[in-house]
Formats: C-alpha cells, structure tokens, sequence
C-alpha cells in the first residue's frame, strides 16, 4: 500500500508539472488551443508556409513545387536560349508571348539541377527523372501537401517549446522561412510548442497583416489560399478568352454609354484579333476606307480585363479603354469599363 500511494504521488507530480509547463508555453497568450503537437493543423502551416516557393518561374519549369538553377539550356517554340541569370527570364517570356494562343513548347538540355521545395538541390539528368517530379508536384497539390506562397511570415517569429520526454520549457528564435521549414519539418512527436502571438505576415498583394493566434493564422491563409483560387481561375478564362478572340471576326453588338447605345457607329466594320495582339477594324461596306489599325491584352486577376488601344480613328478611340470581362462564351465577349460603370461593351462573333 505504501508503494502504491509513493506511486500515485509521483503520477500526481508529473501531471502538475506537465500542467505548469503547457501553462508557462500558453502564458504569453493566455489561449491554451495555441498549445501544437508536430501534426496539429498550425504544424503543418507552418511548415507549408515556409517551404521553399518555386512558383516565380513557373513559366518555364511548369512547377511549383521546385525551380530550374541557372544557368540551364532549353528549346522554346524551337528557339535555343540559354538562361544565364534571371534577366533572362525575358527572352523566353518574349518567345511564348509571341503568338497568342499557340502550344508553346519548352525541351530542356539535361542534366539540369532544381531546388525542392524542402530546399535540397538535386540533378535531373532525364526528361524522365523530370516528368517525374511534376507528378510528385500534382500529388503533392492534389493533397495540399505543396508550399503556401500567398503568406509570407516576417520574421524572426519565436517558438516557446515543451518537451514531454525531459518535461523543460524552452524557446527558440526562428530567422528565416528556410529556417522555420528545417525546425518544423524535424519537430519531434515528444514535444509541444506554441507560436509567440503577435507575429505580421505579407499577403501576395504586399498586404502586411497581424496575427494574433492559430485560429487567425489558420483564418489568415484559408482567405489567401481562396483568393489564389479565384486567381488561378480568371487566369485560366484569360487563356481561354484570348482563344476565342482570335478565331474570328466580331461586330460591336452593342455600345451603351450612359444609357445611350451607339453601337449603330461602328454597324460596317468587322473587328478582327490576330494571334500578335494586334487587332483590325475593317469597314465591309465601304472598301476604300483606311482600316483603323489597333492592339489588345487580356489579362488577368481576380477578374479578367481586355485592355483596347485603337488610333488614327475618332470614331474608335472610344473603345480605348480597360474593360473588364463580365461574362462570355464561345460566339460573344460582354463588358464593363473599369473606370465608368455605365459604359458596356459587347462583341459578337460574326
């Protein structure tokens, strides 16, 4: 009996002094829900926030999850260029942008060296060793296990930890998103720790922002990640509408400006898109008259804008102005001026 009460003492003690501590990780908060395990949700922020982000020249590696080390070799749209620095990104941004709505091409001489996301460098001496590290990448997005690079920690963030094993408060000061990816990613299954609140992050859209605990850090970058979605999204109709501007002719259907539709101004001409962002209006009824020369952009953010520059024609110098896209489809382009709500524009294909 005597060892059995000395037994339930020493069970007594360790749990008050496990209390004490998760109490000492919490005392800066006053919120023990910011108490974390190594699988707890806020882990796994962290580290995914902190990974290395590959996303800036995804333009040529077609991946996020990585990015190609310079200098490297590759055949864009059958032009060799060899990228030196990343100034030379330019020249194969000037190569896709070229032709609008063509299948761009990017073969890439091996060996190249890549940094992963986990910010080891390794060689890929293949197109095999490379296709296989773009299914990596769209298995690791399809489980949200890829980087989150829509919130930036500013740092240095400070960790106050627990370890079960020795039952010792401690702390530590995180400089870098190299050096929080390295401490999360080996956080032991043995211990406890709990952000120091306040910390400041940077959104995408240089937003900088106070975050108070890990319910407003998980808050924080579900809303970013959603934006990053919409994002994603108007990107993919820009494509898609730059497709159906070029494969046809379109008549002004209707023009309204502050009530009033002109669209009878422009009744003769057919405006035609090339593939070069330049565009043509032509007036089919009258074959001597100057056709009114022009370029375009599409482009996106949240929502998608075509952006119209006509000269050398009064009539049309109406139309230059940033649109943004309110719906489309296949045979019709419907928009809204961004800087005059009451002017909308609709293009129909002929």
């Amino acid at each position: 009996m005597k060892n059995l009460k000395s037994l339930f003492a020493i069970l007594c003690m360790s749990l008050l002094t496990f209390t004490s501590c998760q109490d000492e990780i919490d005392s800066e908060n006053g919120d023990r829900t910011n108490t974390n395990s190594a699988t707890s949700p806020t882990a796994n922020n962290l580290e995914r926030s902190s990974m290395y982000d590959g996303s800036f020249d995804d333009f040529l590696d077609g991946m996020s999850c990585s990015s190609i080390l310079l200098p490297v070799t590759a055949t864009i749209n059958n032009q060799e260029v060899t990228l030196i620095s990343q100034a030379d990104y330019a020249l194969v941004l000037n190569i896709l942008g070229e032709v609008v709505g063509d299948d761009d091409s990017i073969e890439f001489q091996f060996p190249l060296s890549v940094r992963l996301s986990n910010y080891t460098e390794v060689q890929v001496t293949n197109q095999a060793e490379y296709d296989a590290l773009m299914d990596a990448c769209e298995d690791a997005e399809d489980k949200a296990e890829n980087a989150i690079n829509c919130l930036n920690i500013d740092f240095p963030v400070t960790i106050l930890t627990y370890s079960l094993n020795l039952e010792q408060t401690g702390s530590i000061v995180i400089e870098s998103e190299q050096a929080l990816y390295t401490y999360m990613n080996n956080f032991g299954d043995n211990e406890l720790f709990s952000v120091n609140y306040p910390i400041t992050a940077t959104l995408n859209n240089e937003t900088v922002v106070e975050i108070t605990s890990d319910m407003d850090l998980n808050a924080r970058i579900n809303e970013c990640l959603n934006i990053d979605e919409d994002m994603n999204e108007a990107e993919d109709n820009a494509n898609q509408i730059e497709g159906i501007l070029i494969e046809g002719a379109y008549k002004i259907e209707s023009f309204i400006n502050a009530g009033v539709n002109t669209a009878n101004d422009f009744a003769d001409y057919s405006i035609n898109f090339a593939n070069n962002l330049t565009c043509t209006a032509t007036n089919t009824a009258n074959t001597t008259a100057e056709t009114v020369e022009g370029t375009y952009t599409v482009t996106s953010e949240l929502e998608v804008y075509l952006s119209l520059t006509f000269s050398g024609n009064t009539t049309f110098n109406v139309l230059n102005k940033t649109w943004e896209v309110t719906s489309y489809s296949e045979n019709s382009i419907s928009l809204q001026s961004t800087t005059n709500a009451a002017a909308t524009l609709v293009l129909t294909k002929i």
